[in-house]
Order: structure tokens, then C-alpha cells, then sequence
């Protein structure tokens, strides 16, 4: 087996942890701020997917997102349930134990980058030019 020159096979350690969604808000982005002062914005998004739904040909996944400082910002200011946005960031899978004693586990998008894709109250027209990125 051929390795790299820092000596590992290939494939071996190369890992990859990236996602790009498009899809629309299904409510408005929630902000909040943490005790030390740092916006943090939650996303809900839903992502059509081709699928075996006979009616419409297409399944529509509910994913949920978060954003950090100013792209949180970014989210709460210039975004809005309905509209087209794009999001490019990794996934994060949370466990805790509810108040109830269970088990809690989450996926979620740790969003590095937002990017509306339409106009706000255009639904249709498409063309957005607001991005911001790299919280």
C-alpha cells in the first residue's frame, strides 16, 4: 500500500465533516446571547430531497441549524420564515440527559456561512445577493 509522504496510507486519516444546504426557513431565526455575551441564532430549515412520495415525487427533510456572532446576526437581522437560504458549515451531534433522566441526542448544522438565495417577500423571484460568512 503507497502512503503519503508524512507516512500514512492513503485514506486513512483523511476525514471530512462538510455540508452545504439549501433550503427555507420554516420559522424566523431565533437569536439569543450566551452569558458571556455572544450571539448565537437558530435555524430551522426545510430541504427537499428526491424521494418515493408518489403525490409529489419529493420528501422534504426539517433540519435544524446553528449560527454564531455575526452571522448569527446576519440571520436575525436579514432573515425571515419563507425565505431561500443557502448554508455551508459541519454537522454537530449533541448528547445530554434531560431533566427527566433520559438520554437526549441531536444532529444539528454549525453554520459557517449563510447566503440568502431570494429577496425578502419575492418568494419566487429568486436572485438574493445578501451572504455573510466565517463567524
Amino acid at each position: 500500500m503507497r502512503g503519503h509522504a508524512d507516512g500514512n496510507p492513503c485514506g486513512v486519516e483523511a476525514m471530512l465533516n462538510r455540508i452545504i444546504l439549501i433550503g427555507r426557513l420554516t420559522r424566523d431565526p431565533e437569536l439569543r446571547y450566551t452569558p458571556q455575551g455572544t450571539p448565537v441564532a437558530t435555524l430551522h430549515l426545510a430541504v427537499e430531497r428526491p424521494g418515493t412520495d408518489k403525490s409529489s415525487g419529493r420528501q422534504t427533510d426539517f433540519i435544524d441549524a446553528v449560527c454564531w456572532r455575526q452571522t448569527a446576526e446576519f440571520a436575525a437581522n436579514y432573515l425571515s420564515k419563507g425565505r431561500l437560504v443557502a448554508v455551508e458549515g459541519r454537522l454537530q451531534v449533541r448528547e445530554w440527559v434531560g431533566q427527566d433522566g433520559g438520554k437526549r441526542r441531536v444532529a444539528e448544522v454549525v453554520a459557517d456561512t449563510l447566503q440568502a438565495l431570494d429577496r425578502p417577500g419575492a418568494r419566487d423571484e429568486g436572485g438574493g445577493d445578501e451572504a455573510f460568512g466565517h463567524s
